[in-house]
Order: C-alpha cells, then structure tokens, then sequence
C-alpha cells in the first residue's frame, strides 16, 4: 500500500519496550580494527575515530543542554555488626587497626545521636537530609543550605537521599541489625540499639521481636499443625526447610510446640525396644531429632541450628560434618565386587593400559596428574566406573566429579564440582579463586582423605576451576606439591581422530 518495506513492532508487553528502547539508546555503534607497528599507539586518533555522534546528541550539544545529572544526592550508609566493619592494614599499623578503626557512617550516626539532641529524632536513612557526610574527618557535618527545620534553629533540610546497604536474611544478626536502623529513633550505640525498655536484649533477633517488627509465625504453625496430624515424623521434619529457607521470626517456639511429633519415631522405636509402652519422650529423643535436622539444614544451607536461632544439639563439633566422609564410604560392596568381576575382562587394550596405570598409582599412594581423552562413545565412563569401584571395594574414598549434572549422574556417587567443591561462578574474573571449604567441612576431610579425584568432562570447565583444586588441596594436605599429592584422573573429549591415554608431566 506504501510501496516501502515498513518494519511494525507490537509491543505487547514492558519486555518488549524495554528490548527496543535498549537498541535506540545504544550510544556508539562504530568499531574500528587494524594493525599499528609497536608504540605507535594514538589515544587521541582512535577516539576521533571510534566516536560517533548521533542527531539527536549533536542537537542536544548544540543546544547546550546538560549531557548528564544526578538528582537527589544519594548517600551510601553502612550497616555492620559491632567491630565488623572493614579495615584496612598494614603490617605496621595492624595492631593501631585493630586498636582504633576508622569511623563508618553507622559509628558515626551514633556519636553524632550521643551529642546532637535534633539527631536523636532521626532514623538512620534521614541523616542525609540534614547533614552531610565529610569523607576525610569521617564525621557528620549540618547542611548549611535547604529547608529551615521548625523548631530547631540552624537545622536544614533538603532532599538527598540516604540508602542503607541491603543486607541477606542468611546473614541474620546482620539482617535484623538493618531491621532496628530502619526503625530505631536516634540510637547512641550498639548495645543502646538492641535495649528495650531499659532491658538490653541477648540479640538483634530478639529486640526486632520484642518491638513486634516481626511477621508471626501462623503460616508455618498452621503447616506444621496439619502435618502433625496426618504426616510421620520424617515429613514434619520440613520444619528443616522452613527454618532454613523461610525465615520463621521465632522457630524456637515452633520447636517446642511440634518437638513431640518431630521425636514420634523416635519414641515408638525406643518403647518397642524397652517394650515399655508407657515411655515418654526424653531430652536425649529431642535431642536426637534435633541432630536430624540439623543434618537436613546442613544439607540445604549448610548451616548449624545455632546459626538459625535453634539450639544446638549435643554432639561434638566434628560429628556434625562426618555425613560427608560417611557418604563416600557407604557402598554396597557385594555390588562393587560383582560389578568389578564381571566387567573387567570387557576392558580393550588401551583401557586396560589406562586402568592398570591409575591403579597402581592407587595402590602405590603415589599420586599424579592423568588425563583420558577419548571421544564421546570410546567407554570413558565404562572405564572411570570401574576404576571407582575398584577403588571403592578396597574400602578407599574415591570422589567422583563431573562438570556437568547429566555428566554426574552417569557416575555411581557422582557431584558436579560447583556442588562438592563450591565454585565461584565468576571464576575469570578472579586472579587466583578458592574453593568455599573450610578445614573442619566434611568436604575437607573427604579431600585429605581420597585416594582418588576422578573429574569427567574437565575441558567443560575453567582452568582456573584446576588451579584452584591444586591450591585447595595443597593447603588441605600440607604439601607442596602438585595437587597436594593427590591422585587426578581428568577425563574429556578433546579433538583427536583416535582415542588416547596419556600422563600429564608433573614435575
């Protein structure tokens, strides 16, 4: 009907909008590539030819109107738990660090509500709007321009804002910390934060409670009372992911009115075993589903009860983490024998070759560095499955990885290796990543421990995903050496017409 080609875009919804408006206010579009001789680099030329000025920007600059603004002042204000805020140090000036740490704006809105009667009316967020913040005297200083203040001679106002940093309810005394600052008038210190009529409260938590800043808890004790009445035990223990995930306000109280009903099993099987039919339930039941769910928490969050405002069942510290040992251990070995028995003359030559390799390194407590490459169809995983059960038959640990999920589950006990070793997932941008495990994890000692670290489809994964193993492992195990001297059996599908076994020089 034009006689033109017309481009119509439905925008059915703000995704669309969003989409098109991204591609008009791109900015510069112009790339510019070539080759210079060395030193020859002109900063000055390449901006000339790299920057491309629009209609619209040249009318607006011709016009003279402001290319960019920031309207209100935003004022960045930190919230920390008592003597953890950040702190810079030197070798030389560590223990003055330590001794006297420089003021954040939180310690700062407290000395300044401790002399400042028109402070001492203010939440946390409204300082901005009165005083502004000196970045070289680390103190509050009154505006000297804005909106007089009735009442309080000398007192401006004007329309910065203030933006508390958001703080993780995983983070909990932390989160509830932030909770008092957005609510508390005028606090003077920490312990002055947490006082509630003239009783200073053990925690954070408990304060934010006792001010009713609290959601109750109904949902979740409407969820637990209906599971008590038709679930087992094993099902109430939901309570794990409630008090994990869900944030209740008060879970020792829901602990202790649904105790009973999470210690039922426990219960019976005690009354079977006494045949006392009239046994009642025992600190030491409680206790014991108390370490059940726990063991779900750890699972979920890998977090201790005590972390999640529940007491901490008694057990010693080092138990609460022996599941992860206990999990690569637990295999049917019967099972394991046969599996070995009956597959193992199905080898070929090259993975007999690779097989009796790795074993040998296995039994000599050697440890090295292999790689198995092979492509996708050759028996990789045939070949990485029997050597962990054999490894495992002999009652040795055996971790077997893999770098994707589908990956892991084609291995008897397999983890992918963001899941066991806890990866960062902006692994390039960091110089020299770690892994997440602490010392006293069931992780490490499965590290310290293993005989073997098999790692399937590994050129899926980051190089620095193995620099960070080796330097994980050489911490873990006290060596020096590669990988800690630990055995390594990476396996993957690089390009090759012809299947291969080859051993990674370690020296």
């Amino acid at each position: 009907m034009f006689n033109a080609h017309i481009n119509v875009e439905y925008c059915n919804s703000v995704k669309s909008i969003k989409y098109i408006c991204k591609y008009v206010n791109k900015g510069s579009d112009m790339a510019v590539f070539g080759v210079a001789p060395e030193n020859s680099h002109d900063e000055i030329l390449q901006y000339q030819m790299g920057r491309y000025i629009s209609t619209n920007e040249a009318v607006w600059r011709i016009l003279s109107f402001p290319i960019h603004d920031r309207h209100p002042v935003v004022v960045h204000l930190a919230v920390h738990l008592e003597n953890g805020q950040r702190v810079y140090f030197t070798a030389a000036n560590a223990a003055q660090k330590a001794v006297e740490p420089r003021a954040t704006t939180l310690t700062a809105f407290f000395q300044l509500c401790e002399t400042n009667e028109f402070a001492r009316t203010l939440l946390y967020l409204e300082v901005p709007h009165h005083f502004t913040w000196n970045a070289s005297t680390k103190k509050f200083q009154r505006r000297k321009q804005g909106t007089s203040v009735d009442g309080y001679p000398g007192i401006f106002r004007t329309d910065a804002l203030g933006r508390i940093y958001t703080v993780s309810p995983a983070n909990i005394e932390c989160f509830y910390l932030r909770l008092l600052l957005v609510n508390v008038h005028g606090p003077q210190s920490f312990q002055h934060l947490r006082t509630i009529n003239g009783q200073m409260c053990a925690t954070y938590r408990e304060a934010c409670h006792q001010l009713h800043l609290l959601e109750d808890d109904t949902h979740w004790d409407s969820t637990l009372r209906d599971a008590s009445i038709s679930s087992p035990p094993n099902q109430i223990r939901i309570f794990a992911i409630i008090i994990s995930t869900c944030f209740p306000s008060n879970p020792l109280e829901l602990w202790n009115k649904y105790k009973d009903f999470m210690a039922e099993e426990i219960l019976i099987r005690l009354q079977h075993r006494s045949n006392d039919p009239a046994l009642l339930p025992t600190l030491e039941m409680y206790n014991e589903a108390l370490i059940m769910i726990e063991d779900l928490c750890l699972t979920i969050p890998n977090k201790a009860l005590g972390q999640l405002g529940l007491t901490q069942p008694n057990r010693p510290m080092h138990d609460l983490f022996e599941r992860e040992l206990q999990r690569e251990q637990q295999f049917d070995r019967d099972g394991l024998r046969a599996f070995v028995q009956t597959y193992t003359p199905h080898l070929n030559d090259q993975q007999k070759d690779a097989y009796d390799k790795v074993m040998q390194s296995v039994n000599d407590n050697t440890g090295g560095l292999y790689f198995l490459d092979a492509p996708g169809g050759t028996g990789k995983t045939f070949l990485i499955s029997l050597i962990l059960a054999t490894v495992r038959l002999e009652r040795k640990i055996a971790l077997a990885l893999a770098s994707s999920g589908i990956a892991a589950t084609l291995l008897d006990g397999g983890h992918t290796a963001h899941s066991a070793f806890k990866l960062p997932l902006n692994m390039q941008a960091i110089e020299t990543p770690t892994f997440n495990i602490s010392r006293s994890s069931g992780m490490a000692k499965v590290l310290q421990q293993t005989s073997i670290i098999l790692w399937d489809e590994c050129p899926m994964a980051h190089k620095k995903s193995l620099e960070a193993l080796s330097r994980t492992l050489q911490d873990l195990r006290q060596s020096q050496q590669l990988f800690g001297g630990a055995l390594i059996l990476l396996s993957g599908d690089f390009p090759s017409n012809v299947a291969c076994y080859s051993e990674i020089n370690t020296s």
